[in-house]
């Protein structure tokens, strides 16, 4: 089997030393293929921790094979989670997992939301209605992370990442998303917690028949809604709307407080910008740092 691996998903198998995968790739398509009855189509771009290739089942049904680069198994296990808890709505459908090749099997939805709703504040709303349909309460058994995890952990891997990149944006940004992310970490409170995805953008909100629109590829987080939020303002280089503005009128959609949505979609808008300088994936990782800096320099 021949693959047509995405850049991205090269350079972040490279960035990370798993070259061997990328030779293992069609060895792993191909065993699944045999073993769920599929028949392979072409490769799917838009991520970079996962191979993702459309795939349709012995029925006929259009279906999306993911296999994620080394690493993130774990995170693919959040991901299953999630999607299980989903059932379906607000998220694409899980039709079958195997963790032990880092695959799983999900429903082909349609285009991204980015090529379909050109109005950028509708679909700022439109994200922000479909995340709020995500989030419920969570059951002390379900093991996913927490917000408090994935604050704490920012604190560290985003001076971590600056340093690595040779400083690609002010120090006064960076000292900026750590102390937000420090408030954040402070804030949490697991009784007023829910399921939020984590990733909400409109790249991840790709359409369905009835053209409506799921969400794809949850990082999967026991949190405050203010997270989700966070990711849909943290910047959208060409949108030309005031960030501050989307704030509030995210906060006022959802009763969901404006600092917290701010300050997480500072630090999501800084870990993004780092990322995906990391892993080449510009102009908007230098796009997104930009605007940081901008912000910063603001107040």
């Amino acid at each position: 089997m021949t693959l047509d691996v995405p850049d991205e998903v090269r350079s972040k198998a490279l960035a990370d030393g798993h070259a061997a995968w990328l030779d293992d790739l069609p060895s792993v398509l191909d065993s699944l293929a045999q073993d769920w009855s599929l028949t392979i189509g072409a490769t799917m771009r838009g991520g970079h921790a996962a191979l993702v290739v459309e795939a349709t089942l012995a029925d006929g049904t259009p279906s999306v094979l993911k296999v994620g680069v080394p690493g993130y198994r774990r995170q693919l296990g959040f991901e299953a989670t999630v999607l299980d808890l989903a059932a379906g709505k607000s998220c694409a459908r899980l039709i079958r997992r195997d963790l032990t090749r880092d695959a799983l099997l999900l429903e082909r939805l349609g285009p991204a939301m980015y090529d379909v709703i050109l109005d950028r504040r509708s679909q700022h709303d439109m994200l922000c209605d479909i995340a709020a349909q995500l989030w419920r309460p969570l059951d002390d058994d379900i093991d996913l992370p927490t917000g408090a995890d994935l604050a704490h952990r920012m604190q560290h891997l985003i001076p971590q990442l600056w340093e690595e990149l040779e400083r690609p944006c002010s120090a006064a940004t960076i000292d900026d998303a750590v102390e937000c992310a420090d408030r954040r970490e402070r804030a949490y409170d697991r009784r007023t917690s829910v399921l939020v995805h984590g990733d909400v953008h409109e790249a991840n909100a790709l359409q369905t028949e009835d053209d409506t629109f799921k969400l794809i590829d949850p990082d999967g987080l026991r949190a405050e809604p203010a997270c989700d939020l966070g990711t849909i303002v943290r910047c959208t280089p060409d949108a030309g709307d005031d960030l501050r503005v989307r704030t509030e009128r995210l906060a006022a959609r959802t009763g969901v407080d404006a600092t917290a949505i701010w300050e997480w979609g500072t630090v999501h808008r800084v870990i993004g910008g780092l990322n995906s300088v990391r892993i080449g994936f510009q102009p908007f990782g230098n796009l997104l740092l930009a605007e940081a800096d901008r912000l910063t320099q603001t107040g």
